[in-house]
């Protein structure tokens, strides 16, 4: 690949551009917004001048429901020689281009599993998509060539490969994405309204769940509105968990110890299907995710300190797996969880204590 077009320079479009303008690929942007555009020029994703005739992939990287109408339009300009979207959703602009009569044999339909809860071109890098997967959904008609261009792209940008049906995607990601934000923001709702003595008394739990609730509602309420049947159905499957689980615990509060023991047990299943689907996730690498033991260090905040402590920790022979930090409310410090083989956590633990740090038991 020596050309590229990047149609829409928000975060997905233009840190792809960045990775193959990074990679010596000539990439021309452009975006309904010109500023949009210019600023990931600035930024060094490519240039803003529209190109002077084919080049070799077209990438669209605007909101669903537009994205079939962006295709459309570059495709019958005989912009490229193949053309690919990076749309959350690959069911619904394929029937469009299909219904449109195009020729899709130079399409193909992708969807890198990467992002951020800012968006724009100055929240882009060409880092985003290092280890992530990334989707194809080829459809019958594909050429290999457009396809070779995808798995180039796709390898430019440090990501994985993953081959799916393109409406098998759309139940997947409604499980493992769509459903995630809807659920994060109902229970950040939950706070919206709360007592500030209830608010002060967050901790990590309620940072990790609400987490992704910072997003963008307007970006998500595209992305809802592209595949609401699928989010529709696994909504449905928690809200009879939820069901059960209220009724659950409104027996533990009888005075029947026999309804009270029927409500243990509900509230047991669902924590313990919980484990049981957490355990599916994968770890590190893509594989089965591993028992790490934690180490847990007190660390003030000041610059610098978690550079000493993973320095530290690289003086001992250790290497760090994961990484979280709880910060205390309230006050300049807070907990650093080192995650780390379970045969490497004493000499760990040991090894910092010798250097000063304050431990505590995790």
């Amino acid at each position: 690949m020596r050309t590229a077009l990047v149609i829409g320079t928000g975060l997905i479009g233009t840190s792809a551009a960045l990775a193959l303008a990074g990679r010596g690929v000539t990439v021309h942007l452009r975006d309904h917004d010109p500023a949009s555009a210019r600023t990931a020029a600035a930024l060094g994703a490519g240039t803003d001048t529209e190109p002077e005739g084919p080049v070799d992939l077209a990438i669209v990287a605007v909101p669903p429901a537009h994205t079939a109408a962006a295709l459309a339009a570059a495709m019958r300009a005989s912009a490229a020689r193949g053309y690919l979207d990076v749309a959350s959703v690959k069911g619904g602009p394929q029937r469009q281009l299909e219904a449109m009569g195009l020729d899709l044999t130079a399409y193909i339909g992708t969807h890198p599993m990467s992002g951020k809860e800012r968006s724009g071109p100055l929240a882009a890098g060409a880092d985003l998509f290092e280890g992530r997967p990334w989707v194809l959904t080829p459809t019958r008609t594909t050429d290999t060539e457009v396809l070779n261009l995808a798995l180039e792209l796709v390898a430019v940008c440090g990501a994985v490969p993953v081959v799916m049906d393109a409406d098998a995607h759309d139940r997947a990601v409604a499980l493992v994405s769509h459903t995630p934000q809807l659920v994060s923001s109902m229970v950040a709702a939950r706070l919206e309204e709360a007592e500030e003595s209830a608010v002060r008394l967050c901790g990590q739990g309620i940072r990790d769940v609400t987490r992704i609730a910072a997003s963008d509602p307007r970006m998500w309420i595209e992305i809802l509105s592209a595949n609401p049947g699928p989010v529709a159905d696994v909504l449905a499957g928690v809200a009879a968990d939820l069901d059960e689980t209220v009724r659950a615990l409104r027996s533990l509060q009888s005075a029947d110890e026999e309804k009270r023991r029927d409500g243990a047990t509900g509230v047991e299943d669902v924590l313990r299907r919980g484990n049981a689907g957490r355990a599916r996730v994968p770890g590190k690498h893509g594989t089965a995710p591993a028992a790490y033991e934690t180490v847990v260090v007190l660390i003030g905040d000041r610059p610098g300190e978690l550079a000493r402590i993973f320095a530290d920790a690289g003086r001992a022979g250790i290497n760090v797996e994961d990484v979280r930090i709880e910060h205390a409310t309230g006050r300049q410090a807070g907990l650093v969880q080192l995650m780390v083989e379970p045969a490497a956590a004493p000499a760990l633990a040991a090894a910092l204590r010798d250097r000063g740090w304050s431990l505590r038991t995790g």
